[in-house]
């Protein structure tokens, strides 16, 4: 445990340190975030059918959105472990004295967790100034808070431990491309990123409450805006556990199948 504790801690204090992206990313983040919501507005003023969800409601996931990009967006890459398969080097990987998943579990978590820390407070202040119904609104109880907090956390977990099935692809397709895509594009639309899930059609919920790419962005969201009752979050919870036990266990075993069929060419 002190090992991965130590990737973990060099990790983030690495990503820390990388804040002129940031800044840049805090730019486009705010950017769209504005883009999204004058849409919304836009549709809801010409609307005639009554929406599942209010328009403040729907400001405050566009903003938690942005604010917390770096813990739900299935995109976010570390070409380090791509390199290290793709060009043989994996062989040191293994020569380590600890588990591969877990070790790369422990990188993933600490970059991501440092890129939200950098990009989150400046984008939260600014949505909260905001004039309605741009704004971020505040949760509606200390309770409430608390349930986003613990689903946000779930949530993160289970983003990076469905990631940890792109890098295991590569064992097989030696590239990054196209599983990235296809995950990133399928679970980043059924996680509510492109359309919020209460604003889709009824069928298409059904497919995303089958799966777990809502409950990294869509569920903690909701919860912090109330639309999603106390009670109903706190089986959620249970949900996002077990979800997150199946995704670790099954990546384990395809990752154990994977290292069994490496072949390291050369001196």
């Amino acid at each position: 445990m002190n090992t991965y504790l130590s990737v973990w801690k060099l990790r983030f204090v690495s990503g820390l340190q990388y804040r002129t992206a940031a800044i840049a990313g805090m730019a486009t983040q705010l950017f769209f975030g504005f883009v999204f919501i004058m849409v919304y507005v836009a549709f809801y003023a010409h609307s005639s059918a009554q929406p599942s969800m209010s328009l403040e409601q729907l400001a405050t996931y566009i903003w938690l959105q942005q604010i917390f990009l770096a813990f739900v967006m299935l995109w976010f890459r570390d070409n380090e472990i791509f390199n290290l398969i793709t060009s043989g080097n994996i062989a040191y990987e293994l020569c380590r004295p600890c588990g591969i998943y877990s070790f790369w579990y422990a990188k993933l978590l600490a970059q991501r967790l440092a890129s939200a820390i950098l990009r989150c407070v400046p984008i939260l202040l600014v949505a909260f100034l905001l004039p309605k119904p741009y704004n971020l609104t505040m949760p509606p109880t200390a309770t409430t808070f608390a349930l986003f907090v613990v689903t946000l956390l779930l949530g993160l977990a289970v983003n990076i431990a469905i990631s940890m099935f792109i890098y295991i692809s590569v064992f097989w397709t030696m590239s990054p491309v196209g599983s990235t895509l296809v995950i990133a594009v399928i679970g980043e639309f059924l996680a509510g990123m492109i359309i919020p899930v209460p604003l889709m059609p009824s069928w298409m919920q059904a497919i995303t409450y089958a799966l777990p790419f809502r409950w990294t962005a869509d569920f903690p969201f909701r919860v912090y805006s109330g639309q999603i009752p106390q009670s109903e979050a706190v089986w959620g919870i249970l949900i996002q556990f077990v979800w997150l036990a199946a995704l670790i266990l099954f990546g384990r075993w395809c990752l154990k199948r994977a290292l069994r069929q490496v072949v390291v060419q050369g001196g």
